[in-house]
């Protein structure tokens, strides 16, 4: 047994190097069935971010279905959507896929060459496609039309593309079937092809807010009939829809009218039941087109994934009960299923994400799970160093419940000297109507096992715990979650777990937001910050300052322009520049179309005259979300580099970055 060294916090040595972390958050998502296969979209950093289609084959091989340089992913509302669709239950028969760098639909088999569905695009910003469904010799699918070349400007209509290929040439081959809200899902076909529904909504809305669910008939001469709202409206949001594939005539719904996405079958006659009323979460918010958190199997059960802050596999019966499946799983998304076993994405505290499958009809009666991949190229070699991370509960100033994750230093070789605290960073996600997982993360890792601990804050607002909680940040978003954030970085004080002179906040997109606010508000808290492509100017980016899917995300965030005009400007962390002092780090993609560079150079342009010490890392061809292996190693050397400076120790192995006064440009 190895008797640790005693060194302080921050000083630690450990495998997980920035490169290391880098590698091992390659995403898999987009699971599906082909047949008896399973295949799934896996990003790889390493690869400069591309996204490939792979495949797990019954003898148990794992290999790239297509290969440099295809890219299978999908920009529609710049989250993405389903970029891929298998046409037959064989291999042979061929899939459609969208390309990542020109967003065409190209038709495909394993061994051969993409040939192009869709024309190619006469502008930067050409139409992006996603969510597809075969309709005989055609798939049905969303389209989004950019009418400028900054995609502020929008269009979008469910279209169907002729599988010859005739659309390549002549854009005019496309069909348009329905153009029913501002945004729009994929079509979803019953499984007689009688009837077709989608979910739309409408500006200012957000999905989570208000949402209607369209059915139409579908004519003999594949045109659609007049569509009629099915399901949602005013203050319900529905995130999936689902045919019933033994009853034609049965839509399942995930929705939430009664303030938790639940499951709801309506019948043939309209009438609508829940399924399993629990408070809990059965989905998630629709960030992202088609996604899927339940799927119906061919005996009337459905595979679900529920909880708060988590979300495990179980099986929904006709009659409500729910069961768990045994697994040490966690966190489980991107379903998918051939109608008797289950696929998904799976991830726990100790696990990496991975792509499992599920059999549950078994000669034992015990459910055989199968890890078919996971979604690093290191394995569990870091095992020993990962943070035991755990789910808490804080209370703020209101006495309402803050819900947290907390990461306490970790390193097998190391222990701190005897009544050091440890420096901690308080993490605010990004959304912000989302959430973190609970989950192997090892950019968490890289700074637990050195010796700072790290928080990953369930602000208001935050997705998991039910709309009230999530409705706690409407028309205060610079507010709840910075108020959140600080007190559980206080609770975490009062509780002997962090050191209070060495607090630090960090986080990307609306955490960067909440991260550069939290400086401005806390300025005796928080001591430095790492703040990832921030919105930082809400009056610009209201004012087509950003994509056409976030442009009205602020009526509900801050409130309706004009009217709340001097709330804009009171939550600002750009007019509230002035009142930084803490030193931080700003990185930036320079192709960032949601949190565009602008406003990053003009908040830093705010501190020209004041002795803020800072560094700006901006990196081009990187967008909203970093997806380069080499940009989140620069990125994490430099987080590190400027937290060691601040608080007091120096990083073994990490090059200097230089905290500068001086202006940016």
């Amino acid at each position: 047994m190895t008797i640790p060294r005693t060194a302080a916090h921050g000083t630690w040595t450990s495998p997980i190097g920035a490169a290391e972390a880098a590698a091992a958050e390659a995403r898999v998502e987009w699971v599906g069935f082909v047949g008896d296969q399973v295949w799934w979209t896996e990003t790889r950093p390493w690869e400069g971010g591309r996204s490939a289609l792979v495949a797990r084959t019954p003898d148990g091989k794992v290999h790239d279905v297509l290969g440099p340089p295809w890219s299978v992913r999908s920009r529609v509302i710049e989250y993405g959507g389903r970029p891929w669709l298998a046409l037959g239950t064989d291999p042979s028969d061929g899939f459609v896929l969208t390309h990542g760098e020109d967003q065409r639909v190209y038709r495909a088999a394993p061994g051969t060459e993409p040939v192009p569905l869709t024309s190619r695009p006469d502008v930067p910003a050409g139409a992006r496609y996603a969510d597809f469904a075969r309709v005989g010799e055609e798939v049905w699918c969303l389209r989004e039309t950019p009418a400028d070349e900054a995609g502020t400007r929008v269009h979008r209509d469910l279209v169907a593309l002729p599988l010859d290929g005739a659309a390549a040439k002549d854009p005019e081959a496309v069909r348009i079937l329905a153009a029913s809200h501002h945004f729009m899902t994929g079509p979803k076909v019953s499984p007689d092809g009688s009837r077709v529904a989608w979910i739309g909504w409408d500006h200012p809305d957000m999905p989570w807010d208000t949402t209607d669910v369209l059915c139409a008939p579908v004519r003999r001469d594949g045109t659609l009939g007049p569509a009629r709202r099915v399901a949602g409206g005013p203050g319900v949001s529905v995130g999936q829809v689902e045919w019933a594939p033994d009853r034609p005539d049965v839509l399942y719904v995930l929705s939430d009218p009664d303030g938790w996405w639940n499951i709801h079958e309506i019948g043939p006659e309209g009438d609508t039941r829940n399924l399993c009323p629990r408070a809990e979460e059965f989905g998630e918010p629709l960030w992202r087109i088609g996604a899927r958190w339940f799927l119906p199997a061919d005996d009337g059960r459905l595979f679900v994934v529920h909880g708060t802050a988590d979300r495990r596999l179980a099986v929904l019966d006709r009659d409500g009960t729910l069961r768990d499946v045994p697994a040490p799983h966690t966190e489980w998304a991107a379903l998918a299923t051939d109608g008797r076993r289950v696929a998904g994405t799976a991830a726990g505290p100790r696990l990496r994400s991975s792509v499992v499958l599920v059999d549950l009809d078994t000669p034992t009666g015990e459910p055989r799970l199968d890890v078919l991949r996971g979604a690093a190229t290191h394995g569990d070699a870091y095992a020993d160093w990962l943070p035991h991370g755990r789910h808490e509960v804080f209370r703020n100033a209101d006495g309402e419940d803050v819900h947290a994750f907390v990461y306490l230093p970790h390193n097998p070789g190391f222990t701190a000297p005897e009544g050091e605290l440890p420096p901690f960073l308080v993490q605010a996600h990004g959304g912000p109507t989302t959430r973190s997982r609970l989950v192997v993360n090892h950019e968490i890792a890289y700074f637990t096992s050195r010796g700072i601990g790290v928080v990953d804050v369930q602000y208001g607002g935050s997705t998991g715990f039910g709309r009230p909680y999530r409705e706690r940040l409407r028309g205060k978003w610079g507010v709840v979650d910075v108020a959140d954030c600080a007190a559980v970085a206080r609770g975490l004080i009062a509780r002997g777990l962090a050191d209070p002179a060495r607090i630090g906040v960090r986080g990307g997109s609306a955490g960067g937001w909440t991260a550069a606010a939290s400086l401005a508000a806390e300025p005796e808290l928080y001591r430095v910050a790492g703040i990832y492509y921030p919105l930082l100017d809400p009056e610009e980016w209201r004012d087509r300052g950003t994509h056409d899917f976030e442009s009205r995300y602020l009526d509900s965030l801050i409130g309706p322009w004009p009217e709340a005009a001097d709330r804009y400007a009171e939550v600002s962390p750009l007019r509230r520049a002035d009142r930084v002092r803490a030193p931080f780090v700003v990185l930036q993609g320079l192709d960032d179309t949601v949190c565009p560079p602008r406003q990053t150079e003009r908040f830093l342009a705010r501190l020209r005259d004041r002795d803020v010490p800072h560094a700006y890392l901006a990196f081009a061809d990187e967008r909203h979300g970093f997806r380069k292996a080499e940009t989140v190693t620069a990125c994490l050397h430099a987080e590190l580099s400027a937290y060691g400076q601040v608080f007091g120790f120096e990083p073994p192995g990490v090059p200097r970055l230089e905290l500068s006064v001086r202006p940016v440009g």
